[in-house]
């Protein structure tokens, strides 16, 4: 008897601007830039074959937003405890670049403070058990999951290794793609494919690295 698997494509949003003329934007409500639409249309493309039973956001807009350039034939369900992890006062941190640059590397221990605000350890609390609560329903075969660069890395470390870990250097680039399979295991297929860029020509700069040379124009 053939093994039975159900898929995730799990992706993160498109590109957005936490900054405008300067200022910070409250994270909660940036929509998609130009160029985070344009790379969810190539990740739309890319999908264009598959029929999705149910699409997961985290229901902040740069997600719903994703998720509707991608899958415009489902209405996206809004799960707030997939949200992205909560910085605190970007002001009050000690060593800024080290904050920004150094922060998801190797195994995170679950005590790291993202950008003076939320744990890793309070991010896991609240991503895994929804994550179990998505498998235990058994009415999907094929499901799309538009969420958050951190988010992203807890769902793929739990998936590669089976346990309550964190593993910084899953790199998560704007509107990327992965794919994994879930039945009595985890298979992890794909990760981090972009659509837009396959051989991630356009840099070598990681997101969060990104964000900081932002931070550094404020």
């Amino acid at each position: 008897m053939p093994l039975m698997r159900r898929r995730i494509y799990l992706m993160r949003h498109g590109a957005v601007s936490y900054l405008e003329n300067g200022r910070p934007l409250p994270p909660h409500a940036v929509p998609l830039t130009e160029e985070g639409r344009a790379q969810a249309q190539a990740a739309a493309g890319a999908l264009a074959g598959v029929t999705f039973d149910r699409v997961v956001t985290s229901g902040l807009p740069r997600t719903v937003e994703t998720a509707r350039i991608v899958a415009p034939d489902v209405e996206p369900e809004a799960w707030p405890e997939l949200r992205e992890i909560e910085s605190g006062r970007l002001a009050d941190l000690a060593d800024p670049e080290a904050a920004f640059r150094h922060v998801f590397h190797g195994v995170v221990p679950e005590e790291t403070v993202f950008l003076g605000g939320e744990t890793i350890g309070s991010l896991l609390d609240r991503v895994l058990p929804a994550i179990s609560r998505l498998l235990v329903d058994e009415s999907w075969d094929t499901l799309l999951a538009v969420l958050h660069g951190a988010v992203n890395r807890a769902i793929l470390s739990h998936a590669l290794t089976g346990e309550r870990m964190f593993l910084g250097n899953f790199e998560q680039a704007p509107a990327c793609i992965n794919v994994l399979d879930v039945g009595e295991d985890w298979i992890v297929r794909a990760v981090n494919v972009t659509p837009y860029d396959l051989i991630h020509a356009r840099g070598r700069a990681t997101t969060m690295e990104e964000l900081w040379q932002q931070f550094q124009s404020m």
